[in-house]
Parts: C-alpha cells; structure tokens; sequence
C-alpha cells in the first residue's frame, strides 16, 4: 500500500484483473451478503462500514439518529434503519434478510447501569439474529487476562460475548486490548500524556505490559471474519507483534513525535478513580472515558493464543508494530484525514432532543443572545470562519475566558474545551466541536450546535450568514432552556460575560472574513 492511500486501514482496491484482499464471496444466488453493522457511526464501525462497501457487500446501518446516519459520506450506499440494539422490534426489521452482524456497540460513556443495558441489548440481538437466520456475529470484545478481577467495563464486555458465544447463531469474538490509529481515545490518551508532562508521576499500571494492536489491522481481522465459512464458534485474541509496558508505549510516541523521551515514576497511590480523573485533567479525554480505558490497563493484556492466524490470516507484510502505527497515526493527523475520533462517541447524560421550532417555544422560559453585523466580506468567506470554529482555531473572543469556563466543566466531569474536533475545516451532523455537538448544517448558510457542557438546563448556539447585496450579513444566536430555578440563576450569572464574549465573538469573526 502506497503511502498517498488510507494509512490508518487496508487498502480495498486492487489493481485492474485482481481480486481485493477482502472482497465479498458471493451468496448461491449470486447476490452480496448483507451485512448489518450495530454501532456504523462509531470510532471502529464508521470505519469498518466503507470498507465492507469497498469489498462488494451490502450494508445495514441501525440508528436513533438518522440525521447523523444520513450526514456520513457513503450512507446513500446503505440500508438504513432508525431503531436502538435493545429495541426487539426494531432489531426483527434490522436482521431481516441479514447474513452477519457486526456488534460494534460499547458503553464507554458508562451509567448506572451499563452492565445490565449492555446485556439486554446482547440478548436482544442475539435473539432477532437467530430468528432471522442469520449466519454469522461478529463481536469485538477486550482483550484482558483469564485469571484477575476485571473491571466493570471490560467485565461487561466479557459478558456480552459469553451471551454471543452460547447463542445458536455462530460468533466470532475478537479480543484486542489497546487499538493505536488517528482518533483512537487510548492513541489520545498516549499522544498528551506525553506531548503535556516532561515528567510523568503516573499510576502503577505503567508498568503492565500490553500488546497495543494498529486499528488497520483491527480492521483486517474484522473485515477477514465476514469471509470465514463453517460453524467457528470462539474468541480469538488478536494483538500486534509487540508486547510493551505501558511506559514503554509513551517513549515510543516521544521518538516517533520528535520528543524527548520522558522519566516516569510509578506511584501506588493512584487508584482506578483518582487515575481517570488526573487523566482527565492532563488530557483532553474526559472522566467518563478515561475511566474505561484505565479500568483495563489494571491488569497485563496479552495475547495469550494465536489460533487467529489459522482461520484469518495475517496480512501481506504481517502485522503492523507499535511505533509504525503511531507513525501512520501522527501522519493522518497531520494531514488533516482523521476518519473517526472517540470525540464521536456520545456524552452520558448529554442532551440529545433537537431545537425545536421559534413558533414552539410559546408558553415556556426561554432565554437567547441574539447578535447580527453587516461582513465586508462573501457569504462564502464567512462560512468559512463559521465551520472552522473551535478546535485549534477557538472561539474568536476572550480567550482567557473561554479556557476558565473549559476547566470549570471538566471539574464536574464534562468535556471541557479541549475534546476539540475531529477535522481543522470540515463538519458533518454528528461532529464534537469541544462541548459542543453540531445538531445540524446547512453547508454555506446555518450551523447549530447543542450544548454537552454541564449546565442547568439545554443549550444551543446557531451561526449563520446570508448575502446582503455585495456583502454578507453574519448572525449569531445562543439559546437557553432553563431547568428550574437554577437554570434561572445560571443565566442571571453568566449574562455579563456573555455580553462581552458574545459581541466580541459576532465582531472577531466578520473581521476574519473580512481579512481571508
């Protein structure tokens, strides 16, 4: 594969004449298997479902959300289907006709009960699968040790599985332990805890040894197990050709990035909690996903059997080691070609209705920010302005202000400002931009983004630009929802700096324009 190509996953092309690597095997009838994958907009499904697309089979996407299913790049190539894992109805339409499903679906956000959601799901699936026929469920669990207490998350992922596993449709269950690609939490996590601390007081798992695994050789395996015939039934471990501490990992990004590598001290006094929440604070990976990804490096996550290789075989040139796949990972962030970002994964507790209509708000508290000024500048150059804001590019007023009000959310276990985003320009419905989610986009005129920050109540800020003559009229909306009397109190709070970032933030953006 050429380096001008995808460097995160295996190419799905071939040369004129040849077969693809992973191409689709035609059913009797001559048509493409059907594929449903649980999980399509996900860090790994989003980008496992373009390359079942590539290799010539049919593919079913299942979502709450549609609008965010219909914003992907290659959805009008799909089936799609509104509906949730744990619904049984919407599941009997989902498998219908189906051949392999692709559980892809993880609670890494968490919740009180995401172990006992996690397994009504699995067994909901498992269940409309088995009415349907269907040949195959592909699983990709955790990698983790057969003889140590597990934590909550990777003991679920267990479970769910076991539920696959005992089922009667035949399942094929991946174990990978940490997965290396541009966008991948655990790649982030390694990325700032080493970019950020000179000198890393750090937990004692430092010292675990893992076997880390490239996503695009995740995505082989996983593409590879729509191809295998027969009744397998098992899990198979799958993990890279290194097998490193933890420490050693976070070195191994310092040489690849440039840096100097960085003295590390393992300390006992950092449980699992205290772990997340420091990892938190010097990320810009949040509690309620650090805290999964920290629960499983407690224990040594090796790959214990290489049974795999006889029923999917490693790729041309073998498996990708550690720090190549950082060096592919860096290069694709670089470019600006992040496919997929845990930033995708939804936030816990986040709301998740649309803004409703003006005409709607009647009879309810309502509060907004309403600001407008005339841009020396083309509609196309403030749209621009508008879909690159956040990020590394920021909010175009108060700097200082903004940075205090990011660290006051991750205190209370938000996202903060530094989640970011996924692409420096572009933007699609679905997309984080920091504490915000983009609810929807109208390329050239309108974006609406919702509110994920810890608040009293539900949030929105609306962007916007129309022509005006030879010129261009910019508009900016923040709208509030208030829950009760401290969703009143908040807004009473805030109001004098929103009066000063909010003007300053409509004057910054026209002056961008206007100088592009």
């Amino acid at each position: 594969m050429s380096d001008d190509t995808e460097h995160d996953a295996p190419a799905l092309t071939a040369p004129t004449g040849e077969e693809p690597e992973y191409a689709a095997i035609p059913l009797p009838d001559g048509t493409a298997p059907l594929i449903l994958v649980l999980g399509g907009t996900g860090y790994i499904g989003g980008r496992l479902t373009p390359r079942l697309l590539a290799a010539g089979y049919r593919v079913r996407l299942i979502s709450r959300d549609l609008e965010r299913l219909r914003a992907l790049p290659w959805s009008e190539q799909c089936d799609l289907i509104e509906g949730s894992a744990d619904d049984p109805e919407a599941m009997r339409r989902a498998t219908e006709g189906v051949d392999v499903v692709y559980y892809l679906v993880h609670s890494m956000g968490g919740g009180k009960n995401f172990e006992d959601d996690d397994l009504k799901a699995a067994r909901t699936i498992e269940h409309a699968a088995a009415e349907a026929g269907v040949s195959r469920i592909v699983y990709l669990g955790g990698l983790h040790p057969s003889d140590a207490e597990l934590s909550p998350h990777l003991r679920s992922r267990v479970e769910v599985g076991e539920v696959f596993l005992d089922g009667p449709v035949p399942a094929i269950v991946l174990q990978a332990g940490v997965v290396i690609g541009s966008g991948s939490a655990s790649f982030e996590m390694i990325r700032h805890l080493t970019e950020r601390l000179p000198y890393m007081p750090a937990p004692k798992w430092v010292r675990n040894r893992i076997q880390p695994i490239a996503i695009r050789d995740v995505l082989h395996y996983l593409l590879g197990a729509a191809r295998v015939q027969g009744d397998v039934n098992r899990t198979f471990d799958i993990g890279g050709p290194d097998v490193l501490r933890y420490g050693q990992m976070m070195n191994g990004y310092a040489v690849e990035a440039g840096l100097k590598q960085r003295p590390i001290a393992s300390l006992p006094l950092f449980t699992p909690n205290l772990a997340s929440l420091w990892v938190s604070l010097v990320t810009p990976v949040p509690a309620a996903i650090a805290r999964p990804l920290v629960g499983s490096l407690q224990n040594e996550c090796v790959v214990k059997e290489h049974d795999i290789d006889d029923v999917i075989p490693q790729p041309g040139g073998g498996l990708t080691g550690y720090r190549e796949a950082v060096r592919l990972a860096l290069s694709r962030l670089k470019d600006d070609l992040v496919e997929t970002s845990w930033q995708d994964s939804p936030v816990v507790g986040a709301p998740s209705g649309k803004l409703p209509s003006d005409p709607d708000w009647s009879g309810r508290t309502v509060y907004t920010d309403a600001r407008e000024s005339e841009v020396n500048a083309s509609p196309e150059a403030v749209w621009d302005v508008i879909e690159g804001i956040g990020g590394e590019n920021g909010w175009h007023a108060a700097p200082l202000l903004w940075s205090i009000r990011g660290w006051m959310d991750r205190l209370v276990g938000g996202v903060g400002l530094r989640r970011g985003r996924r692409s420096r320009t572009r933007l699609v419905v679905g997309d984080a931009v920091d504490w915000w989610r983009v609810e929807s986009i109208d390329p050239g005129r309108l974006l609406v983004l919702r509110a994920e920050m810890r608040v009293p109540g539900l949030a929105w800020l609306e962007l916007g630009v129309t022509p005006d003559g030879d010129h261009s009229r910019y508009t900016q909306r923040a709208i509030f929802f208030p829950k009760g009397l401290w969703g009143r109190l908040y807004w009473l709070s805030v109001l004098p700096f929103h009066g000063f970032i909010f003007s300053r933030m409509s004057r910054d953006i026209g002056h961008q324009a206007e100088s592009a």
